[in-house]
């Protein structure tokens, strides 16, 4: 019976930790993507850059925010880009670019409501328009100006950044041509299992620092009923309590940085290969990264992987499976600390407060999960199909470190 309020209250924090964080969400979207209503003192439609620099190798990408009182159509142009494209020349003039090339991803855009905003990406025309630095224009073709209408819109394409330039030096390059050659060499030319046999390949080569950090945590949790009689010793006396955190850090040669470098070191790799398997899909959008060799392929990737496209999103199987091994990730990581926390609940007869590392543990462990599932409703396939097998080599590791006898001194 004593557990009861001690469950019921877990149960009330978790409900209010949901509460907050879909207010939250609700709260930022509304911010970043307000709902202009139509308004008679505003042009009737207005064409802007999402970003008025664009670094070389990235997509530009404009809104057009309808402001008339009726749906707007934009003419259908594909493959051609659905905006005429002039780059400002030795002259100092605009003058008109076309695309040498066909763009195989063109996508007719819908009709903009009255009082609606839409985000169109040039992706597909990255490399035939926009490979040059220098300043371009947009103008939206077929409209009328004479209505006072904003039909277009200036912005620049400027040279990498230093950083930018070494992660696609380092990162980026070699990861989209690693899963440009295991294509090649697999049969069909299937990207489901390049895929796979890239992320393995990487998992693999991080494993020893992430086994090293995977490590450093279990300690960590092993050692926390000994912080936390530090903390309550010391509450009042922060100074002692600092030199005597680390004075117990020290005793037990324990690095608290031991578990956060390693990740930090890998984390670059790992969001690398993230924008590798979502942009590489389409060979054409990542030109910039490709090395000479393969610049001129006479194949594709073969996006059908055991009877499903992986430039598709499928909401019935992706995103519940990445919630549950997400989950199960999150719970194997925090096996340690709980173990001990049913422990001390035992052993009492009044529940307890959870503390605020405690509370910010349930709040990974159940609201990761779900951010990961809601992010891949809208993933090609062909990422969520990385992210669970990154995952599942994480579970398997996991389940190797917590069968470890590692220990702190008594």
């Amino acid at each position: 019976m004593a557990d009861s309020p001690s469950k019921g209250k877990r149960i009330w924090d978790l409900l209010v930790m949901v509460a907050v964080a879909v207010l939250g969400y609700q709260l930022i979207f509304q911010v970043l993507f307000p709902v202009t209503p139509p308004q008679a003192d505003l042009p009737p439609v207005v064409i802007r850059m999402k970003d008025a620099t664009v670094r070389q190798g990235a997509v530009p990408i404009f809104i057009i925010e309808n402001h008339a009182v009726s749906p707007l159509t934009i003419p259908d142009r594909c493959p051609l880009p659905p905006v005429d494209v002039s780059r400002v020349s030795a002259t100092g003039a605009f003058v008109d670019i076309t695309a040498e090339e066909t763009a195989q991803l063109c996508q007719k855009i819908e009709p903009i409501e009255a009082g609606k905003k839409a985000e169109i990406t040039l992706a597909p025309w990255k490399s035939a328009l926009f490979a040059e630095t220098g300043t371009y224009r947009l103008t939206l073709a077929g409209m009328d100006a004479g209505t006072g209408a904003v039909l277009s819109a200036d912005f620049v394409i400027t040279e990498p950044g230093f950083f930018t330039g070494l992660f696609r030096a380092f990162i980026s390059k070699p990861l989209l041509n690693a899963l440009i050659f295991l294509g090649s060499v697999l049969p069909g030319y299937n990207l489901g299992l390049a895929i796979i046999v890239l992320t393995l390949i990487v998992k693999l080569l991080l494993y020893l620092p992430t086994q090293h950090a995977l490590e450093g945590q279990k300690k960590m949790q092993l050692l926390q009923p000994k912080i936390e009689a530090i903390r309550k010793q010391y509450k009042d006396d922060p100074v002692k309590l600092q030199q005597e955190t680390m004075k117990l850090w020290k005793e037990h040669k324990i690095n608290p940085f031991q578990s956060c470098l390693p990740l930090l070191v890998q984390f670059p790799v790992l969001i690398g290969l993230f924008y590798v398997v979502r942009d590489g899909v389409h060979l054409d959008l990542s030109r910039h990264l490709i090395y000479p060799v393969y610049q001129h392929l006479d194949w594709t990737f073969d996006t059908s992987f055991l009877g499903l496209d992986l430039m598709r999103a499928y909401w019935w199987l992706f995103p519940p499976l990445l919630v549950v091994l997400q989950f199960l990730q999150m719970k194997l990581t925090f096996h340690i600390a709980d173990k001990k926390k049913r422990k001390e609940l035992q052993k009492k007869t009044t529940p307890e407060v959870d503390t605020p590392q405690e509370l910010q543990q349930k709040m990974m462990l159940y609201l990761l999960p779900l951010m990961i599932g809601f992010f891949a409703l809208k993933m090609p396939s062909a990422v969520s199909l990385y992210w669970g097998v990154s995952t599942l080599f994480a579970i398997v590791q996991q389940v190797i470190v917590n069968r470890e006898h590692l220990s702190v001194k008594g």
